[in-house]
Protein backbone atom coordinates (compact mmCIF):
# COMPACT_ATOMS: atom_id res chain seq x y z
CA UNK A 1 0.00 0.00 0.00
CA UNK A 2 1.26 3.50 -1.21
CA UNK A 3 1.77 5.98 1.77
CA UNK A 4 0.57 9.68 1.44
CA UNK A 5 1.93 12.54 3.55
CA UNK A 6 -0.77 15.19 3.60
CA UNK A 7 0.33 18.33 5.21
CA UNK A 8 -2.39 21.18 5.94
CA UNK A 9 -2.81 23.46 8.47
CA UNK A 10 -6.45 23.31 7.90
CA UNK A 11 -7.48 20.09 10.21
CA UNK A 12 -11.29 20.16 8.22
CA UNK A 13 -9.27 19.70 5.03
CA UNK A 14 -6.63 16.92 6.44
CA UNK A 15 -9.84 14.75 7.37
CA UNK A 16 -10.88 15.20 3.68
CA UNK A 17 -8.17 13.88 2.18
CA UNK A 18 -7.44 11.78 4.62
CA UNK A 19 -10.94 10.19 3.74
CA UNK A 20 -10.82 10.28 -0.12
CA UNK A 21 -7.21 8.80 -0.23
CA UNK A 22 -8.19 6.04 2.16
CA UNK A 23 -11.05 5.26 0.38
CA UNK A 24 -8.74 5.08 -2.78
CA UNK A 25 -6.70 2.58 -1.04
CA UNK A 26 -3.46 4.93 -0.22
CA UNK A 27 -1.92 4.56 3.56
CA UNK A 28 -2.47 8.41 4.95
CA UNK A 29 -0.50 10.08 6.87
CA UNK A 30 -1.04 13.97 8.57
CA UNK A 31 0.23 16.65 9.90
CA UNK A 32 -1.54 19.75 10.49
CA UNK A 33 2.22 21.98 10.58
CA UNK A 34 5.41 22.07 8.96
CA UNK A 35 7.46 22.32 11.61
CA UNK A 36 8.25 18.52 12.01
CA UNK A 37 8.20 17.90 8.52
CA UNK A 38 11.34 16.70 7.81
CA UNK A 39 11.38 14.29 10.59
CA UNK A 40 7.82 13.09 10.06
CA UNK A 41 8.96 12.41 6.26
CA UNK A 42 11.98 10.08 7.62
CA UNK A 43 9.67 8.60 10.18
CA UNK A 44 7.33 7.30 7.45
CA UNK A 45 8.76 7.15 4.42
CA UNK A 46 5.79 8.52 2.58
CA UNK A 47 5.73 7.81 -1.33
CA UNK A 48 3.93 10.57 -1.82
CA UNK A 49 3.54 14.48 -0.20
CA UNK A 50 0.79 16.60 -0.61
CA UNK A 51 1.83 20.07 0.80
CA UNK A 52 -0.59 23.27 1.53
CA UNK A 53 0.97 26.37 0.85
CA UNK A 54 0.34 28.76 2.94
CA UNK A 55 1.04 26.83 6.79
CA UNK A 56 0.70 29.51 9.38
CA UNK A 57 3.94 30.56 9.73
CA UNK A 58 5.29 28.69 7.07
CA UNK A 59 5.70 28.84 3.87
CA UNK A 60 5.37 25.02 2.09
CA UNK A 61 7.29 26.68 -1.36
CA UNK A 62 10.18 26.62 1.39
CA UNK A 63 9.17 23.28 2.86
CA UNK A 64 9.17 21.95 -0.74
CA UNK A 65 12.83 23.18 -1.34
CA UNK A 66 14.14 21.72 2.01
CA UNK A 67 12.28 18.61 1.09
CA UNK A 68 14.05 18.44 -2.83
CA UNK A 69 17.49 19.77 -1.08
CA UNK A 70 18.07 16.65 0.80
CA UNK A 71 19.70 13.73 -0.53
CA UNK A 72 17.27 11.44 1.38
CA UNK A 73 14.33 12.56 0.20
CA UNK A 74 14.86 14.58 -3.31
CA UNK A 75 12.80 11.64 -5.24
CA UNK A 76 9.61 11.82 -3.02
CA UNK A 77 6.88 13.63 -5.19
CA UNK A 78 5.73 16.10 -3.96
CA UNK A 79 2.12 18.09 -5.04
CA UNK A 80 1.50 21.57 -3.68
CA UNK A 81 -2.15 22.43 -2.85
CA UNK A 82 -3.13 26.19 -2.25
CA UNK A 83 -5.61 28.22 -3.04
CA UNK A 84 -3.05 30.82 -4.66
CA UNK A 85 -3.22 29.83 -8.31
CA UNK A 86 0.10 31.70 -9.53
CA UNK A 87 1.98 28.28 -7.65
CA UNK A 88 1.34 26.77 -10.88
CA UNK A 89 4.31 28.45 -12.95
CA UNK A 90 6.79 27.60 -10.60
CA UNK A 91 6.97 23.91 -11.41
CA UNK A 92 10.36 23.32 -13.44
CA UNK A 93 12.55 25.52 -11.22
CA UNK A 94 14.99 24.37 -8.82
CA UNK A 95 12.56 22.82 -5.61
CA UNK A 96 9.69 23.13 -7.04
CA UNK A 97 7.02 20.65 -6.58
CA UNK A 98 6.60 18.16 -9.47
CA UNK A 99 2.25 19.26 -9.39
CA UNK A 100 0.14 21.39 -8.10
CA UNK A 101 -3.68 21.18 -7.31
CA UNK A 102 -5.78 24.70 -6.95
CA UNK A 103 -8.16 24.59 -3.71
CA UNK A 104 -11.06 24.26 -3.56
CA UNK A 105 -9.68 20.48 -5.55
CA UNK A 106 -11.72 18.08 -7.69
CA UNK A 107 -11.71 14.52 -5.96
CA UNK A 108 -10.97 13.23 -9.46
CA UNK A 109 -8.31 16.02 -10.68
CA UNK A 110 -6.78 15.07 -6.95
CA UNK A 111 -6.80 11.33 -7.32
CA UNK A 112 -5.69 11.01 -11.47
CA UNK A 113 -2.13 13.62 -10.60
CA UNK A 114 -1.59 11.64 -7.44
CA UNK A 115 -1.47 8.52 -9.79
CA UNK A 116 0.62 10.54 -12.76
CA UNK A 117 3.32 11.15 -10.00
CA UNK A 118 2.74 7.19 -8.09
CA UNK A 119 1.96 5.31 -11.56
CA UNK A 120 2.32 1.63 -9.70
CA UNK A 121 0.12 3.07 -7.28
CA UNK A 122 -3.71 1.25 -6.80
Amino acid sequence: MRRILAVDDDNDILEVLQFILEDSGYEVVTLSDGNNLMEKILEKHPDLILLDIMLGNLDGRELCKAVKKQDSTHNIPVIMISASHNIANTINQEGAPNDFIAKPFDINNLLSKIKNQLPDAA
